[in-house]
């Protein structure tokens, strides 16, 4: 008798085991044209390498400090498998980066992604770098490397988890921390058209599970978009236009504002003598935030704390620079409007209906 593995069992191979090695060399050629479309000319070297090469001019900072973030889509990612889109997803995940970055005042330079997947599909792999690709396009950082892995038995065919890493630099003296935050200083919201990549869990919950909507039903009655198009709405990338903004007026603070709403990310960048008064009234909330909480009946304070509510980041600047701002902000295409100011105080975020 044969031992198992033996001479007399059929040979084994890493496919048979749930991992397809051609189908991830295939996957890596078609992403090539993607990955080179961002690069930058710091970059060294090109795609397949064991590690991305950037250089930065020496004599363009007197003293760079490296800035650098990570982070997900979180459950959008399921919207996105249940409707079979991938080409924006990628999109999300560079903004959560990025939009971190430009908090302390950093460039963002390079990102890197990682792509997790239960079966590795080269499409679906092309589809999600797509859209990797084009978000650092927009943010102007290149994409200079990543990883994807199939894991088969962990995940099932057509899961996935993406995961990306951005690094930006700034000079020592322009670290964004809030400290010189003053009474007086005017908050300015750039606006969000959607839910960017938070509050998907309760989103979720509330379309499918309470008013038990399709990803194909109209978002709201008389809506021309789907639920699908509401929820997979790509995020705005705001870094490049913040980073103008840092060139030309006196920014004092930036918040990019995630998970926890205005209240949970304008008190990071508050000093412990500095409170910031926010006045809801100042705008309009997107259709979908609204229908959200009619259908969950979910109160005013939880829906603030869980969701932008229309406002993806808000700096402030001194009241000298509020206009300049605002127009330079609009000229990059985002129509910025003036939100609350700061005050004295002990780091709280006041929200006035």
């Amino acid at each position: 008798m044969s031992e198992p593995g033996g001479d007399a069992a059929e040979p084994l191979t890493y496919a048979g085991a749930g991992v397809d090695i051609a189908a991830g060399e295939e996957a890596v050629e078609r992403i090539k044209r993607h990955v080179r479309s961002t690069i930058r000319p710091e970059v060294i070297g090109d795609i397949g390498g064991f590690g991305g090469l950037f250089a930065f001019a020496a004599d363009r900072y007197r003293e760079p400090v490296l800035v650098s973030s990570t982070d997900g889509v979180g459950t959008k990612a399921l919207v996105a498998k249940a409707a079979g889109r991938f080409t924006t997803i990628g999109m999300d995940l560079v903004a959560m980066c990025v939009d971190d970055l430009v908090c302390q005042g950093a460039e963002p330079l390079f990102f890197l992604d990682y792509i997790a997947v239960g079966r590795l599909d080269p499409d679906h792999i092309e589809q999600l770098v797509e859209g990797v690709a084009k978000g650092c396009k927009q943010a102007g950082c290149a994409l200079i490397g990543g990883e994807m892995a199939e894991h088969p038995g962990a995940m099932d065919p057509g899961e996935f988890d993406l995961v990306g890493f951005a690094v930006g630099v700034v000079e020592r003296d322009s670290v964004i921390t809030g400290d010189r935050l003053e009474p007086g200083d005017v908050l300015i919201g750039l606006p969000s058209p959607g839910l960017r990549s938070n509050g998907y869990s309760l989103a979720r919950h509330v379309y499918f599970d309470i008013a038990r909507r399709g990803l194909d039903d109209p978002a709201w009655k008389g809506a021309h978009r789907t639920v699908a198009d509401e929820l997979l709405e790509p995020s705005v990338i705001y870094a490049p236009a913040i980073t103008a903004l840092l060139r030309e007026v006196d920014v004092r603070g930036v918040a990019h504002i995630t998970g926890g709403g205005i209240p949970g990310n304008l008190a990071r960048l508050l000093p412990d003598n500095r409170d910031a008064v926010v006045r809801r009234s100042d705008w309009e909330p997107p259709p979908v935030f609204t229908e959200i909480q009619r259908l969950g009946a979910i109160a005013d304070d939880e829906m603030s704390r869980v969701f932008n509510m229309g406002i993806g980041m808000v700096v402030a600047v001194p009241p000298v620079d509020v206009f300049r701002a605002i127009d330079l902000l609009r000229e990059r295409g985002h129509y910025a409007i003036r939100v609350g100011e700061i005050t004295a105080g002990r780091g709280v975020v006041h929200l006035e209906r």
